[in-house]
């Protein structure tokens, strides 16, 4: 029965069986204990044995703050990213959480909620925690936290070039992304082209659309920006706007959950994608090639992006190196979303034209 807040068991109470316990029961001492569990080699197999024998008979727990001051591991990775919702961090989280199964490693997950203040405080709730972060830091005010001396462990950045002393980067190369698929949408034959924005302190926004810009000028075409802010419902917004005046031919949105939100407000106005509008995303998350149509994108490999991130943050706890920086080159999907021909194959890709995309 229970008394208060402890287990009962007749009329003892039963307790979690500790260290000590565990050290009478192989009649050892409680450093050979610790030494075993621990994986150390200075324990001869024969009392390990024994000692993991007693461990297993007691259902020993060891107690994992302890644990970390005797070793000074975690075996955890702090995770800090803008948001946890969408299908962007969902593809990067399995990405990361893949890596870190591997290699025997948890994960502490925060998010910012693109807030300066938030970040701050998410990152002194992982000091002593963790034995590593990665942390994803678009926004231009977060910049001076992408630093690993706030944490007196290695960071690796993700989405922004940040620090100098951060031990490795991984970003995307979002102008030539955006460049790629804005020559993609006039090349068809589109001359009237709309660009949906990202959040306007949010870096990577602000090189898809300088990639943007970059391509309509080399094609001697207007600018035609609406400001989104990554969200579906900001995508079907812009589409309202754009239909309740003149009309583009094609719209290119920042992000793939924006270019889905226009292609449902597209289609509950009537309109037809992609013979009156033709849409386009970035990113290629999971969902962009199961709608109808299926979108033409900037493709990233989100994925991985998190698995070497995960990565990089194992080698540098393990003394491996680890540092160094990486770009990724999205490539050009195109898909029935911005073309009605019966011989487009339903997902071509090819790299991004980085030739041709100019300054």
């Amino acid at each position: 029965m229970f008394r208060g807040s402890s287990l009962w068991c007749g009329d003892e109470p039963v307790k979690g069986a500790t260290i000590h316990d565990v050290a009478r029961a192989a009649d050892v001492s409680v450093a050979t204990v610790s030494r075993t569990l621990n994986g150390l080699e200075t324990v001869a197999q024969g009392t390990r044995d024994r000692v993991l024998r007693a461990a297993g008979e007691l259902d020993y727990v060891p107690h994992s703050g302890a644990r970390a001051l005797s070793t000074r591991r975690t075996d955890t990775i702090g995770v800090l990213l803008p948001d946890l919702h969408g299908e962007f961090f969902s593809e990067l989280i399995r990405g990361i959480d893949l890596a870190a199964r591997a290699r025997g490693l948890h994960l502490l997950l925060s998010s910012s909620h693109g807030n300066l203040a938030e970040a701050e405080a998410a990152l002194r709730s992982m000091r002593s925690r963790v034995d590593s972060v990665i942390a994803m830091m678009p926004n231009a005010g977060e910049q001076p936290l992408a630093s690993d001396r706030h944490l007196g462990v290695p960071m690796v950045l993700i989405g922004s070039n940040g620090a100098a002393d951060a031990i490795g980067s991984f970003t995307i190369d979002n102008f030539a992304g955006a460049f790629a698929i804005t020559k993609h949408l006039v090349s068809s034959g589109r001359s009237r082209v709309a660009f949906v924005t990202g959040p306007a302190d949010n870096l990577e926004a602000s090189e898809r659309l300088r990639g943007y810009r970059a391509a309509m000028r080399s094609f001697g075409s207007t600018e035609w920006i609406v400001h989104g802010d990554f969200t579906e419902e900001s995508g079907r917004r812009a589409a309202a706007h754009l239909t309740h005046n003149d009309t583009p031919d094609a719209i290119f949105c920042a992000n793939d959950m924006m270019a889905i939100g226009c292609l449902e407000a597209l289609r509950e106005a009537g309109g037809s994608v992609p013979d009156d509008i033709a849409l386009a995303g970035f990113d290629d998350v999971p969902i962009a090639r199961y709608v109808n149509p299926p979108l033409t994108t900037a493709a990233v490999p989100i994925a991985e992006i998190g698995r070497q991130a995960l990565e990089c943050c194992a080698d540098a706890i393990g003394g491996g190196d680890a540092g160094g920086q990486r770009s990724f080159q999205p490539q050009l999907v195109v898909r029935a979303s911005t073309s009605s021909s019966s011989s487009l194959r339903q997902d071509h890709s090819r790299p991004a034209e980085l030739g041709e995309t100019g300054s």
